[in-house]
């Protein structure tokens, strides 16, 4: 495993992050396909097994179970100080705005609550994780700050956002010499690089690090047209991302194959060392060991030039999805 400084952060993290939006009950939040806190447990213990030590977790996530199984998990696998541990906060609730809660409140709050579920006392990187339109950033950047300054949290991120919108955070952050967000977790990989107008370009400019997360576009880099899994066939969230462009991004998915093949590589190594070649730390969701192993396998897998301008070639112009298809006044 390698490991490299968050942004400006001076948190060593593994290039690999392991994300915990397929840990918790699949009987609460968004998705059927979660797994259950043993199976859960085993995936934390594999990465940790193998170099990884940052972990990528929120609020809404299995309705903050996915919280709760991480947390139990790192305290039986190992030392707290051996685990980078993110999560992520939501914007303000209707009810709470409507009862006038400020977002310093709201911040305290869900941080609370979210350290409760963990078991920890503190985390390494808070997230907001989207733009909260009803709520002056200022106050959330304060609350972020008063979090930092109180040892709760280490540092603090941004997720699904404009780079106009990280500019406006940290410039009012660096106006009140409050702590600015050293991390972006954007929806980037080969077959979605819109990240790459603003946002990318933002981040390099400001040493800021990027943490992508869905990097093999929710399996779909990595399958072949006829293998089905349990997520592909009933992930609708990834279907809306995905489906309407899947004709245009087959080109791509097949030249990721053929590089592959070519390489003696996964297909894995092939999408993911791209994505390598590009952020941070990318946020690889797994459900299985095997799915752990083949990320880790990527790292240090070198992808040259002409590869990359060939995997890069057919991309076109891609709509907005997901999150930033939806967050806005």
């Amino acid at each position: 495993m390698e490991y490299t400084e968050l942004g400006k952060s001076g948190i060593k993290v593994s290039r690999i992050c392991l994300g915990c939006m397929g840990f918790g009950d699949a009987n609460l939040g968004h998705h059927a396909w979660t797994l259950d806190e043993e199976h859960s447990k085993e995936i934390i213990k594999a990465a940790l097994d193998n170099g990884i030590n940052f972990f990528d977790t929120a609020m809404g996530y299995a309705d903050g179970t996915s919280e709760e199984y991480l947390g139990r998990s790192i305290k039986d696998l190992t030392a707290r100080q051996n685990a980078i541990i993110a999560t992520k906060f939501l914007p303000r609730t209707e009810a709470e705005v409507a009862d006038g809660v400020s977002g310093q409140k709201h911040v305290a709050d869900c941080l609370d609550n979210s350290l409760k579920r963990l078991g920890m006392d503190y985390v390494d990187l808070y997230i907001c994780h989207m733009w909260d339109y009803h709520t002056p950033i200022e106050e959330i950047m304060e609350g972020l700050n008063i979090a930092v300054k109180q040892g709760k949290v280490r540092a603090i991120g941004i997720s699904n956002c404009y780079a106009w919108q990280l500019e406006k955070a940290n410039a009012v952050a660096e106006r009140n010499g409050w702590a600015k967000f050293v991390s972006v977790q954007g929806h980037y990989n080969l077959l979605f690089r819109e990240e790459e107008r603003e946002m990318v370009p933002c981040c390099e400019e400001n040493g800021i690090a990027l943490t992508p997360y869905s990097p093999l576009a929710s399996g779909r880099l990595v399958k072949t047209a006829d293998e089905m899994t349990q997520r592909l066939e009933t992930d609708t969230v990834a279907k809306s991302k995905y489906d309407l462009t899947k004709a245009q991004d087959s080109v791509i998915i097949a030249r990721v194959a053929e590089l592959a093949e070519k390489k003696g590589l996964t297909r894995t190594q092939i999408a993911l060392g791209w994505l390598l070649s590009k952020a941070t730390a990318p946020i690889v969701g797994a459900t299985k060991v095997k799915h752990i192993e083949d990320a880790v396998a990527t790292v240090g897998v070198k992808v040259s030039d002409e590869e990359i301008a060939y995997l890069e070639e057919m991309y076109v112009p891609h709509k907005l999805v997901g999150v930033m298809q939806f967050n806005h006044k």
